[in-house]
């Protein structure tokens, strides 16, 4: 089962810029706009602990040549 689309328009990040999240469900995840912090989904109940949250992984060709 997703995630109920009234609910995704009101999820906002719970760090205090409360950004917007999209939601991923194949991944069953929610990734803040602003910050990158991925939150899980489990048993489609979105898990927005700050510290539960892992960081998206860095961009890749953003670090500077040597």
């Amino acid at each position: 089962m997703a995630l109920d689309q009234q609910l995704l328009d009101i999820l906002a990040c719970p760090d205090t810029h409360h950004a917007p999240l999209t939601y991923d469900s194949a991944a069953q995840t929610l990734t803040c706009t602003e910050c990158g912090r991925i939150f899980e989904v489990r048993d489609d109940i979105p898990i927005l602990l700050l510290d539960e949250a892992r960081q998206a992984p860095p961009a890749q060709g953003s670090g500077q040549a040597s």
